[in-house]
């Protein structure tokens, strides 16, 4: 590289600190431009005096000219770095410059983004697919300008200053309304390196206690991400049309292929899969009864009651629980097993379909909602 002008930092890239007892520190690259300074003023002298001067002793101030300029630019490249009073590597451009405390990476690369946040990811069980949960600390920082505006509209304060005061006491109000603001916003959650479209996707956000970011287990593989520590940035879009492609087209229920091959990404895996195999290796029995089929088939009894044509069926040796709690409180008592089959009174009206219109599959959901999936 041949140089014409030889570029110099601004002041503010290479200050001058005045400490107390008039002792001054400046900037290694000061002492470097310095040294560029002297050795060239000494050569310009020696031109000037092309007539007394001998070609040798010019070549030679011209090398050193050239050693100074390098070591401003790399000192690294020398055998022998310049050093100071003591015995301390001057730091050069490329010192600044290079590495994760270099000036790109740390002060313009690498700059704090409004409305975001970070923190380490772990399984949230009780979640939906298209739920994360975000702690108490990243939601109200996300989400104090719509919280500070809904304080002064329901006139539970006057002023900025104040709902800031509330905030930072953690009044009640504050989290009803944190939890109100929440319900119509959704937020991007995303995790480095963004490699394809799936790398960022939106969830409704839930609070949730700690400070980790709880998210569904079904969804990582979209991420590429797992529960060892992996950490996720989460961003609250702001405009109505950023929250309406958010909405549209980044949600993470509608994300459920491949974009790149067609495959299935929410699918189980590790875990899940031996806890379904754990659950399901003592029916040896296998589905009796459903609500699209009949039980004439079902090795249990068969009784008429209320005189109507609903029929149940029973087994005496097979517990039966009224509600889910009852349940979960056997298995507690060690009354029943993981893999036990029961009986459970679920609320539904049960009726009975023609074969025709028996659905492919039937998603139930904790509370007893249900999705039936039908072949085209």
């Amino acid at each position: 590289m041949v140089l014409c002008l030889l570029p110099v930092l601004p002041p503010e890239l290479r200050p001058i600190v005045y400490r107390s007892g008039d002792k001054v520190v400046t900037s290694d690259i000061n002492e470097l431009y310095k040294r560029v300074i002297r050795q060239n003023n000494n050569l310009a002298y020696l031109l000037k005096r092309s007539e007394l001067a001998p070609a040798d002793l010019v070549m030679c101030q011209e090398k050193l000219v050239q050693e100074a300029v390098d070591t401003l630019l790399d000192s690294g490249s020398r055998v022998q770095p310049t050093r100071d009073g003591h015995n301390k590597v001057y730091k050069s451009l490329s010192d600044v410059i290079e590495g994760k405390e270099g000036r790109f990476r740390e002060t313009l690369l690498g700059k704090r983004v409004d409305y975001s946040g970070r923190s380490v990811i772990v399984v949230g069980p009780s979640l939906s697919l298209h739920q994360c949960g975000l702690p108490l600390e990243i939601a109200i920082k996300l989400f104090q300008l719509f919280v500070i505006c809904d304080l002064i509209t329901k006139r539970a304060t006057s002023n900025v200053r104040i709902a800031k005061t509330k905030i930072w006491e953690k009044e009640p109000i504050v989290w009803e309304i944190l939890q109100e603001v929440m319900q119509g916003h959704h937020v991007l959650l995303n995790r480095a390196p963004t490699l394809h479209r799936l790398g960022i996707q939106a969830f409704q956000p839930t609070l949730v206690e700690g400070r980790t970011i709880c998210l569904h287990p079904l969804v990582c593989k979209g991420f590429n991400a797992d529960f060892d520590g992996d950490h996720m940035a989460v961003h609250l879009p702001l405009s109505l049309e950023a929250q309406a492609e958010a909405r549209l087209l980044m949600f993470s229920h509608m994300n459920l292929l491949s974009p790149a091959i067609g495959d299935p990404i929410c699918v189980p895996t590790q875990d899940m899969l031996i806890g379904l195999y754990v659950l399901t290796i003592g029916n040896r029995r296998g589905i009796c009864a459903n609500r699209y089929n009949s039980c004439e088939n079902s090795p249990n009894k068969k009784v008429k009651y209320n005189n109507n044509n609903y029929y149940k069926y029973t087994k005496d040796k097979e517990p039966h629980f009224s509600s889910s709690y009852d349940a979960l409180g056997a298995y507690r008592q060690k009354r029943i097993g993981l893999n036990s089959p029961l009986w459970l009174r679920w609320k539904l009206d049960q009726c009975i379909i023609g074969s025709r219109e028996v659905p492919i599959e039937v998603q139930y959901e904790s509370f007893g909602t249900y999705h039936e999936i039908y072949a085209i």
